[in-house]
């Protein structure tokens, strides 16, 4: 499939984009610049805000020209009454949502062509072929997304690779220099309900000290408070982005995390933006499912177990219980 469409101009809708959210669209991200080598883009965080304008913004620098956060698109229907982003015009508009109503408001943006997935692509310019379904990961919806707006074949990535600068990888050597086997632990995710109990980490930790590991726990700035009660339950533990104000200094930037990743043996984490920064750094990674949909969320790691609270009793992340994680960190760590 060919197509000699060439805009100049390109915007790009989504609702908001977290840490996590960001990984697994670069992607689609890196494949819009190779289709469109030349066009401005401007990413539109409709609803919120994006990492891509803060801590991801060097990930996608010459990737992304403008980003706009909280531009209020797609919560209102008095949006309708007027043309949004003060009249603004785009070669093409990508939406990436099927969201009935930011995708009437976006159709009011002045445009050449109009890419929606919305009502089976009713209002798109550009649609699938017949008998199209959409895919339950959210990452190859829209790098099918690309496929159709681009007329070019877009392969799913196993893996994800970052060039990171590499003084974050002499920082992370000598927080967690050469020796013990560090088994990486991250308690926090963007709600309570996706978090596993942290004393199961903590008695997940205790396990991997008796196994002779080191656990190394992995605290962005809202898990803080649990620092002194995680040490007081494992002195042995490790919390790198603690030691020296490393967190503080580089502003917790996922680049740093995923350097420190590269000196772990495995991680496991709750389905969260430090979990997609492990996939990406390489290690082998357990992945804790509760609420959310892991055949939509799953991080890209070489090599990834995901255990699901549903295959235990119920939705909620207590009811994983921590010997069968205990048993998976057993099993992956038998082949390394």
């Amino acid at each position: 499939m060919t197509t000699e469409f060439s805009p100049k101009t390109i915007l790009v809708y989504v609702g908001l984009d977290r840490v996590g959210d960001s990984l697994l669209k670069l992607p689609f991200v890196r494949g819009l610049r190779d289709a469109f080598p030349n066009a401005h883009i401007t990413w539109l965080a409709g609803k919120d805000t994006s990492v891509y304008a803060s801590f991801m913004k060097p990930v996608v620098a010459g990737l992304i020209d403008e980003v706009i956060e909280c531009a209020d698109i797609g919560l209102s229907p008095k949006e309708l009454l007027r043309r949004p982003l003060n009249g603004r015009r785009f070669d093409l508009i990508i939406d990436t949502q099927r969201v009935a109503l930011a995708s009437f408001i976006l159709f009011r943006i002045r445009h050449n062509k109009f890419v929606s997935p919305f009502g089976n692509f009713i209002l798109s310019s550009r649609k699938p072929p017949r008998g199209y379904k959409f895919p339950k990961s959210m990452q190859r919806q829209l790098l099918d997304l690309l496929e159709i707006t681009s007329g070019k074949k877009i392969a799913t990535p196993q893996v994800l690779d970052l060039d990171l600068d590499p003084a974050l990888a002499g920082i992370a050597e000598r927080v967690l220099p050469n020796v013990p086997l560090y088994v990486g632990l991250s308690p926090g995710a963007g709600g309570l309900p996706k978090c596993w109990p942290l004393e199961n980490f903590i008695k997940l930790a205790r396990l991997q000290v008796k196994a002779g590991r080191t656990p190394v726990f992995i605290l962005g700035p809202q898990e803080l408070d649990w620092q002194a009660e995680i040490q007081e339950a494992v002195p042995e533990a490790l919390f790198p982005l603690q030691a020296e104000g490393l967190g503080d200094t580089h502003n917790y930037s996922p680049q740093l995390t995923i350097a420190l990743t590269k000196r772990l043996v495995l991680a496991v984490a709750n389905d969260s933006g430090t979990g997609h920064m492990f996939a990406v750094g390489g290690t082998k990674l357990i992945s804790l499912f509760g609420r959310t949909v892991p055949e939509k969320f799953t991080p890209m790691a070489k090599d990834l177990i995901i255990v699901k609270a549903q295959d235990y009793g119920g939705r909620e992340m207590h009811f994983i219980p921590v010997d069968v994680v205990a048993d998976a960190v057993d099993r992956a760590l038998s082949s390394t």
